[in-house]
């Protein structure tokens, strides 16, 4: 059971079983007075002789117990037991409260503050089978993220197992959850519902909101490729369409596919990584840039619309260019510091 289910279920539990308990009181305090005092007082005298006892209002007697020793002890019994149930009857209440509505804005306020705080952030909508996947990926790469769905199950079946993850419960498809997860400062989006009209609308609203980030969306049936591209996103995957090519290379490219494979899976957390030049490094030679480590390996630089292998250190790159690297998480933030560096 996670976590919060057994918060949840243990407060619901405590106040049923108070409430309970104080009714059970009531009941014996009611048939308990009608046997002592007689048929001479109602159904509701006895009630509410239990009530005044249990509630301690301090009232004369509504049954006469000056002639009934055993009335008094009996008074002193459902005293005892009901002002003690009161008061936890009183806390289980408080409880309740607590966990249903200030605990929760508590917890939304405090996530909140934490993603006012991101920059240059990325934004999962979905976190089904492909978005945790996505967000897993992030994670391993050392870059942030907010995770937004719509089915609270999900997010917290994902934040159960990850619970220092970022995340809004809502619809990604709403202009104020994409803004309450920092859209305007966000690198990019993962349009990765599981419906494909949703993630349209969703690549459609954060171009609106930030033409200036990127987004890569899922699309199950490829003929709404192109109308997805047209509401705004950058890169449509379809998972059904490159499962089927990742499943023939695997038999006819095998090599090919496990050194993919290891850039994904590795447990060094090696991956092909791009990084884009700065303004004030064009016109620099490699060389100025890096020296021989293991923590990143330039492959490929991407220039003029064409892909430069294995550059020499005194190949000259532009901005805008586009390196390709194969490097760990520490060794691709190294790369992009020496870059920063540089251009300064």
């Amino acid at each position: 059971m996670k976590l919060t289910e057994f918060t949840s279920s243990r407060v619901y539990l405590g106040l049923a079983g108070a409430l309970l308990a104080m009714l059970l009181i009531m009941l014996i305090g009611t048939v308990g007075y009608r046997i002592i005092g007689g048929p001479q007082y109602s159904w509701v005298d006895c009630f509410y002789m239990t009530f005044i006892t249990v509630a301690t209002i301090g009232y004369g007697e509504v049954v006469d117990l000056s002639d009934s020793p055993g009335g008094r002890l009996f008074t002193v019994f459902i005293a005892v037991l009901g002002i003690g149930t009161m008061t936890y009857t009183l806390s289980a209440v408080t409880a309740f409260i607590l966990e249903s509505d200030i605990n929760h804005a508590w917890r939304r306020k405090k996530m909140l503050n934490k993603i006012a705080k991101l920059k240059d952030h990325y934004i999962v909508c979905g976190v089904g089978r492909v978005g945790s996947n996505v967000v897993h990926e992030l994670a391993m790469t050392g870059r942030h993220c907010v995770i937004i769905d719509a089915n609270q199950a999900q997010i917290e079946n994902y934040i159960d197992r990850h619970p220092e993850q970022l995340y809004l419960l809502g619809d990604a498809t709403d202009n104020d959850i994409l803004l309450a997860a920092g859209i305007n400062r966000a690198r990019g989006v993962f349009a990765v519902a599981s419906d494909d009209s949703q993630n349209l609308v969703i690549s459609l609203s954060a171009k609106q909101l930030n033409p200036a980030l990127r987004v890569v969306a899922r699309c199950h049936d490829v003929r709404n490729i192109e109308k997805t591209r047209r509401a705004g996103a950058d890169e449509i995957v379809s998972p059904d369409f490159t499962g089927g090519l990742r499943i023939v290379s695997a038999m006819v490219r095998p090599h090919v596919m496990s050194f993919l494979d290891e850039m994904i899976k590795s447990e060094d957390n090696l991956r092909m990584e791009e990084i884009r030049i700065p303004q004030g490094f064009s016109g620099k030679s490699l060389s100025n840039l890096y020296s021989v480590s293991h923590d990143y390996i330039v492959l490929a630089v991407r220039q003029d619309g064409k892909w430069v292998f294995n550059p020499t250190p005194q190949h000259v790159v532009h901005d805008g260019d586009v390196l390709m690297v194969m490097a760990s998480p520490h060794g691709r933030l190294r790369l992009e510091q020496l870059l920063q560096g540089a251009a300064a």
